[in-house]
């Protein structure tokens, strides 16, 4: 029986991650039990959108590091944060978004961070109002929650996805959005598509970020809770996904 060759991959292939399509829809974005900034909850509409599985890899970055010369994030050359199916750490988020830039110039569809509503809306996955991406089950029930993320994030989807077909959505990295942070802008916000507000009012300021931390004391964050840091920071926590418009 003869086999015929795969067609081999083109240079944009190559580089762009598997999307997920995320269906537009209505839900309630924030939490009544969660911190102060994610209150009042608010029922908001966010349009369908395309959502990368997983977050970007050290392999994936890599290759944006050698097509631009770009030195590399501080803890590049650690072997606790160095496999190539690691998420990349510390990269700023002016880094992240140079990344979207760059992989938008490579290929024909335009990359992005996604946006604080997107990001929820995506790790909900149609459970409205659930705490996690599965439910309300304590993140201690996760399969083999006591002996993960012992020095650093884990390889990406090591474990099962959300309903979405979404890897690591609120685990591993504490992952960049595109939005400024202001703690009070659900009372603000807009129903339709919110960017977050024009500036932050945080000083120095910050920009916002989702997800949960491998160093944190519970490592799987609930798909409301809201952080941030200022953009030019480097921690060993926080990296990305990409998103595109569909």
């Amino acid at each position: 029986m003869s086999l015929t060759p795969a067609r081999p991959e083109t240079p944009a292939q190559a580089l762009e991650p598997v999307l997920i399509q995320i269906p537009a829809a209505w839900f309630l974005m924030g939490s009544n039990s969660g911190q102060d900034c994610e209150r009042p909850i608010h029922r908001i509409w966010v349009d369908a959108f395309l959502l990368a599985a997983t977050q970007v890899t050290n392999a994936e970055y890599a290759r944006f590091l050698t097509a631009t010369g770009t030195a590399p994030p501080p803890l590049w050359q650690d072997p606790s944060f160095n496999h190539p199916q690691q998420p990349v750490t510390a990269v700023s988020w002016h880094e992240a978004v140079r990344y979207c830039e760059w992989l938008s110039e490579q290929t024909a569809r335009t990359y992005r961070l996604p946006t604080e509503a997107e990001w929820e809306h995506a790790a909900r996955s149609g459970l409205e109002q659930k705490n996690f991406p599965w439910g309300d089950d304590p993140p201690q029930s996760l399969p083999d929650y006591a002996t993960r993320w012992r020095t650093g994030p884990e390889p990406v989807a090591r474990y099962a996805p959300n309903a979405f077909g979404l890897y690591d959505i609120c685990d591993n990295v504490h992952e960049w959005c595109r939005d400024w942070y202001d703690p009070n802008y659900y009372a603000v916000s807009p129903e339709l598509n919110p960017r977050g507000p024009e500036q932050s009012s945080m000083k120095p300021p910050r920009k916002s970020s989702r997800g949960g931390s491998w160093r944190h004391h519970i490592k799987v964050a609930r798909c409301s809770a809201r952080s941030s840091i200022p953009p030019e920071f480097h921690y060993a926590d926080y990296g990305f996904r990409v998103a595109s418009n569909l």
